[in-house]
C-alpha cells in the first residue's frame, strides 16, 4: 500500500513514517511544509529508503495537493498535519483556523477529486485517516468516566475548537460524498523528536540545564500519557484495518498529574545525570495557570484495542525513562532549535485583540 502522510516531519507524523518504513512493506509519501515544529532529522533514518519520499508542500495549497496525488497515486491518506500547541492557539488563533480547518477542507476536496477518479475496487479499498485529539471532548472532573468514542464534543480552546471543526468536516465528507474516511482521537503523546515547547520536553531540557521547571497552577491537572511509538503502531494498524465512518479512541491507561510528570522527569535525570547542587525537584516553580486550562483528559481505549488488536506497550515509567535518555543523547538537536526559536518564552497569556492581530500579521509576514 502507498500511503500519503501529511505532517510526516512532525512529532507524531515522523513516528508514523518511521513505523511504516521500519516495520511494514508500505510505501510513504510524506507531505510536510516544514514549519517551526517539524524536523527533517526526525525522518533521517528512513530518508534513503526507496519506499520513502518527502514532498515539501502546504496542505492549504490545493493545486499542489492535486499534483502530488496525481503523481504518487496513494492508496490511503493519513492526515496528521496540524497546529497543535494550546498555548500558541491562545496567542494566535488565526494560524490554527487556517491550518486545521482550511487545510483539512482543502485536503479533503483534493482527495475527494482524486478518489472519485479511481476504479470501483480502488475506491472501495481507499482510506482517509484523520488523526485528532481527545481535547475535542472538553474536560473531565476528578470522578468522571474517561472519554470514549461516544463522548459529546465540547472544545474549550482555539486549538481544540479547530480540531473539532476538522473532525466534523471529515465525517461530513464521509457521510455526504461517501469518502471512506474515519477518525482517531488520542490523548497526550510524549517521546522522541518532540518540539521543546510542550510539557515533557520543556521540563526535561530545563532540568538538564538547571533552569526553573514551570508548572501551571498547583500541578493537579491530569492527562493520560501515551508513548509516541505506541501511538504510531496503533495508527498504522488503524489505516490498515479502520472502517469508514468509525471513530477509534486511542489511549494508554497511564493517567498522571502534571506535577507527577515533572517529578518523574526529575527522578530520571537525577539517576542518569546527578546534579551536584542537589535533586532537581528543587527547581519546580509554580506559575499562574493558563486561561481555560482543562482539568483532566483521559481515554478509555477498550473499543480501539479490540478493533485494532493493539495495546500500548510502554508503561509511563518505562516511556519517560527512554524519553529523558533520548534528550540527553540528542543535545545538538534541541540546542540548535533553541538558538533558532524562542522556545522558552511563556505562551498562552491572553493578549488584547490588537496584540493578537499584530502577532498574526507578523507571523504571516515572516512566512511570506
Amino acid at each position: 500500500m502507498r500511503i500519503l502522510v501529511t505532517g510526516g516531519c512532525g512529532f507524531i507524523g515522523s513516528a508514523v513514517v518511521r513505523r511504516l518504513i521500519g516495520f511494514t512493506g508500505h510505501e510513504v509519501v510524506n507531505v510536510d511544509c516544514l514549519t517551526y515544529a517539524a524536523s527533517a532529522g526526525s525522518t533521517a533514518e528512513v530518508a534513503s529508503d526507496p519506499r520513502y519520499v518527502h514532498v515539501r508542500a502546504d496542505i492549504c495549497d490545493g493545486a499542489a495537493l492535486r499534483a502530488i496525488l496525481a503523481a504518487h497515486r496513494p492508496d490511503a491518506v493519513m492526515h496528521l498535519a496540524a497546529e497543535s500547541h494550546v498555548d500558541r492557539s491562545i496567542d494566535g488563533p488565526g494560524a490554527f483556523v487556517q491550518t486545521n480547518v482550511v487545510g483539512t477542507y482543502t485536503l479533503l476536496e483534493a482527495v475527494r477529486e482524486y478518489w472519485s477518479g479511481l476504479d470501483a475496487a480502488a475506491r472501495a479499498a481507499f482510506r482517509f485517516h484523520h488523526v485528532s485529539t481527545d481535547e475535542v471532548f472538553g474536560t473531565l472532573g476528578p470522578a468522571d468516566a474517561p472519554f470514549t468514542e461516544a463522548t459529546p464534543y465540547d472544545p474549550r480552546s482555539p486549538y481544540s475548537a479547530t480540531k473539532a471543526a476538522s473532525d466534523h468536516l471529515v465525517r461530513a465528507w464521509q457521510h455526504t460524498y461517501g469518502l471512506p474516511a474515519f477518525v482517531t482521537n488520542t490523548t497526550n503523546n510524549y517521546g522522541f523528536w518532540h518540539f521543546p515547547e510542550k510539557l515533557i520536553p520543556l521540563v526535561t531540557i530545563n532540568a538538564i540545564a538547571g533552569r526553573p521547571l514551570p508548572v501551571y497552577g498547583d500541578g493537579s491537572n491530569m492527562r493520560d500519557w501515551l508513548f509516541v511509538d505506541d501511538h504510531a503502531e496503533a495508527l498504522v494498524l488503524a489505516v490498515e484495518r479502520g472502517q469508514p465512518g468509525k471513530t477509534y479512541a486511542i489511549g494508554a491507561r497511564q493517567p498522571r498529574t502534571n506535577l507527577d510528570v515533572v517529578r518523574a522527569i526529575c527522578r530520571e535525570l537525577d539517576a542518569l545525570l546527578p546534579d551536584p547542587a542537589g535533586p532537581r525537584a528543587r527547581l519546580i516553580h509554580h506559575v499562574p495557570d493558563r486561561p481555560g486550562h482543562d482539568f483532566r483528559y483521559e481515554i478509555d481505549p477498550a473499543r480501539a484495542e479490540a478493533a485494532l488488536g493493539w495495546r500500548a506497550r510502554h508503561d509511563f515509567d518505562t516511556g519517560i525513562r527512554r524519553t529523558v535518555r533520548w534528550y540527553l543523547e540528542h543535545r545538538d538537536w534541541w540546542t540548535a532549535l533553541q538558538a533558532r526559536h524562542d522556545s522558552g518564552r511563556r505562551l498562552g497569556v491572553v493578549a488584547s485583540p490588537q496584540e493578537t492581530a499584530g502577532q498574526e500579521t507578523a507571523a504571516r509576514e515572516t512566512a511570506a
